[in-house]
């Protein structure tokens, strides 16, 4: 018996289907194409249907607030701050869902689907609209200004070491164990009324610099040290041993061989950061001490909500159902980005 026939037999006898299987050659022609890192975290994001349904409901949210709210209030006549005399009831509760009341800016009946928000008759759904605006822009800018701030320091510690790590550090967890919300209260009660009218000229809403400026000076802390734990690691890796024999500098290693390592953890905790703030801002609405009204957002609607939790619970519905959702999405959203973001994750 020849070879090839020999080995057709034990192909055969391997597979099942007997010795009249046909083997098609494999060219040695046919090239793989290698992927590239960014390739593959696509490829295995992609696969997540959790964290690609989040960040089609993360754009809607933003297409509901931004050009949707100004639409909204475009086509109803009146802006969220605008106060409804048929908006409350004889005994000052605030009318249900789907109500008819007077609009005395358009002089005519309308209807206000949502019902109205508080004792003064406002429109509840433009008021939930643009205080989405409101907590997104806190959450987002926040989580910018942190993650800056804490790739920075962290990197600068975990990279010199010495007694520029000592600094850092110490001063990490002295931010850590200083009593935030106290310092908020207390700058609420001296120099927050002028720092909230500070608006860039009407591009941030009101209170929306105090709460970020907040945020930046305490929220730091847990992006350096994740960052400075991962500069440790990869300041001993032999690609940084190889840069520094060329006679590379300190900011070229930091900026063109670490940061690119850094990308994976930046953009994880940021999605989990954003969903953080988005409590803290309503947390600290809730309070009295964040956006002021009559400015609305998702923290200050609930503030008003227990007041009438017996007679219209709808109020804490419609708020605390998009606070829920939205910190949810991020979550998921980070969820799936750091499992696109392990290499050990399947393809």
């Amino acid at each position: 018996m020849s070879t090839t026939a020999r080995e057709d037999e034990v192909l055969g006898a391997t597979t099942g289907l007997g010795s009249d299987v046909v083997l098609e050659p494999v060219s040695d022609e046919v090239g793989v194409r290698a992927r590239g890192y960014w390739e593959q975290v696509w490829r295995r994001f992609k696969r997540d249907r959790v964290a690609i349904g989040s960040i089609f409901f993360l754009v809607f949210v933003v297409l509901v607030c931004y050009p949707g709210a100004w639409l909204a209030e475009r086509q109803i006549g009146h802006s969220p701050s605008d106060p409804f005399t048929d908006g409350i009831d004889d005994g000052l509760i605030p009318v249900g869902p789907w109500s008819k009341v007077y609009n005395p800016f358009t002089d005519e009946d309308q209807i206000l689907v949502l019902g109205a928000s508080d004792t003064l008759g406002r429109d509840e759904f433009l008021r939930l609209l643009y205080g989405g605006r409101v907590s997104l822009q806190v959450a987002v800018l926040a989580t910018i200004g942190v993650m800056i701030i804490g790739t920075i320091l962290g990197a600068v510690a975990g990279y010199y070491r010495g007694w520029i790590d000592t600094i850092i550090s110490r001063l990490t967890e002295i931010t850590m164990a200083f009593p935030a919300l106290l310092f908020v209260i207390a700058l609420a009660s001296t120099v927050g009324s002028r720092l909230n009218d500070v608006t860039f000229g009407g591009v941030l809403a009101p209170g929306v610099v105090t709460l970020v400026l907040v945020f930046w000076a305490f929220g730091w802390f847990y992006p350096a040290r994740i960052i400075r734990a991962k500069v440790l690691s990869l300041r001993e890796k032999e690609f940084v041993e190889a840069a520094l024999m060329t006679g590379a500098s300190d900011w070229r290693i930091i900026r063109s061989h670490l940061l690119p390592h850094l990308a994976a953890p930046i953009i994880v905790y940021s999605t989990l950061v954003v969903a953080g703030y988005v409590l803290a801002e309503a947390a600290l609405s809730f309070l009295g001490v964040g956006i002021p009204l009559p400015t609305p957002s998702w923290g200050n609607l609930l503030s008003s909500a227990p007041e009438f939790y017996t007679s219209q619970p709808w109020l804490m519905l419609w708020p605390g159902v998009a606070v829920v959702l939205t910190t949810l999405a991020f979550n998921l959203l980070g969820d799936g980005l750091r499992d696109a973001f392990d290499p050990r994750s399947r393809l």
